[in-house]
């Protein structure tokens, strides 16, 4: 369990945690604008649609190997001190991608700017997991992914407003001010808990090594994946299915975002109250949503529900991100981090499988069949985790 910090005010935990999820936001932002801008960024750059999609895989894959070895080289820091260095990074790398001249180098700058995404959001879990009572570390968790979430509702929106309306270029500068501003808010807001229990990375390293750990990556990675097939290619979906001009794409990013924001707020609320099985019933909902999805692409109305009940599916994150901090006693760093890792892997998996039908010429549409055969893999394995969760419960009261 995280250590508990001094008690703090009302006040000053709501600004700890607004600091943190503005740090989010501008996270959020910078990830999803690639999805946004998919069409203004190919114009721009000379390549085609699924070609920018490896853009966005690029971005993923920063996440997938930074958050682990960051996680692993800052479990020695202050937890203030390491976000702060992890968002002067961010803003940095988010500024070079605005200049990036060519196909390769954004490519290059989206993988670099993907390094510090999984640690920052996994060390701001813990954070806030330490200010509260263990009931309640559901909704805290989920009060700073709103950052995230609103990012996908207002930042994502945005930024492809001013991508059409300027340049793509101005949405990752946008982004770089925003992770500048939450550096400022860091400094202010966000105590040095100098009681931190500051891990051996070698020790973090061993405590990861357990099976119900694996088993939760697994479930983010491939069970996610699915959400990211259908919102990468929502834009030219709108475009070359539904038939209706850019203007509605900031409308439909908006559509997922405030599902996702929705979907936010109810996954925190789930954990508290049904624990780990609350993954399983967001997971069975994803299934059915994906599989509606293809049948609702060709009719402006339907896409745009669509697209926010689609969003509604990020409810499994706060559960699954706070039943990491569960099985990862000794290694919580390491597995906050690695939780947003398995969902950046999703996030390569499901634009390359969905760009992989559409070039085989399944259609943009396919992408929700593809999303639902990732979200069965991955209710896959969260049967196999709660069946082992059930038998060593079992064990425990029979020896009690």
């Amino acid at each position: 369990m995280p250590q508990e910090q001094p008690k703090l005010s009302k006040t000053a935990m709501w600004m700890i945690e607004i600091a943190l999820a503005i740090g989010g936001f501008g996270i959020g932002t910078g990830e999803f604008a690639t999805m946004g801008l998919m069409p203004s960024i190919a114009a721009g750059l000379g390549v085609n649609e699924p070609q920018v999609g490896h853009v966005i895989s690029a971005y993923a894959l920063g996440v997938v190997i930074g958050a682990p070895l960051l996680a692993i080289a800052g479990a020695r820091l202050f937890h203030r001190h390491l976000l702060l260095l992890l968002m002067g990074f961010y803003a940095l790398a988010n500024i070079a991608s605005a200049f990036a001249p060519n196909y390769e180098s954004l490519m290059a700058m989206r993988f670099i700017a993907g390094l510090p995404h999984g640690t920052y959001f996994g060390v701001a879990a813990l954070v806030v997991a330490s200010l509260v009572p263990p009931s309640q570390r559901g909704k805290a968790v989920s009060r700073v992914m709103i950052g995230l979430t609103l990012a996908v509702l207002i930042g994502n929106p945005l930024a492809t407003w001013l991508g059409q309306s300027i340049s793509w270029r101005y949405a990752f500068a946008l982004v770089g001010a925003i992770s500048v501003l939450s550096i400022v808010l860091i400094l202010i807001f966000v105590p040095l808990n100098k009681q931190q229990v500051r891990n051996n990375p070698l020790h973090e390293i061993k405590a990861f090594n357990r099976l119900q750990v694996w088993l939760a990556l697994l479930i983010g990675a491939t069970g996610f994946a699915g959400v990211f097939a259908v919102f990468s290619y929502l834009a030219p979906t709108i475009l070359h299915v539904t038939g209706q001009s850019k203007m509605w794409i900031p409308i439909a990013m908006a559509a997922f975002g405030l599902g996702g924001f929705t979907g936010n707020i109810a996954g925190g609320w789930l954990f508290d109250k049904y624990q780990f099985k609350a993954v399983g019933g967001v997971l069975l909902w994803s299934i059915f949503i994906l599989l509606l999805y293809p049948q609702a692409t060709s009719e402006l109305w339907s896409i745009l529900l669509a697209a926010f009940l689609v969003g509604t599916v990020v409810a499994v994150s706060p559960p699954l991100q706070t039943h990491l901090m569960d099985v990862a006693p000794g290694a919580q760093t390491l597995a906050a981090a690695s939780h947003h890792a398995a969902f950046n892997t999703a996030n390569a998996i499901g634009p390359l499988l969905g760009g992989l039908a559409i070039s085989t010429g399944f259609g943009w549409s396919s992408t929700g069949y593809v999303g639902a055969a990732t979200a069965a893999v991955g209710l896959m394995f969260f049967m196999i985790a709660l069946r082992l969760q059930n038998k060593k419960a079992s064990k425990v009261n029979v020896r009690a």
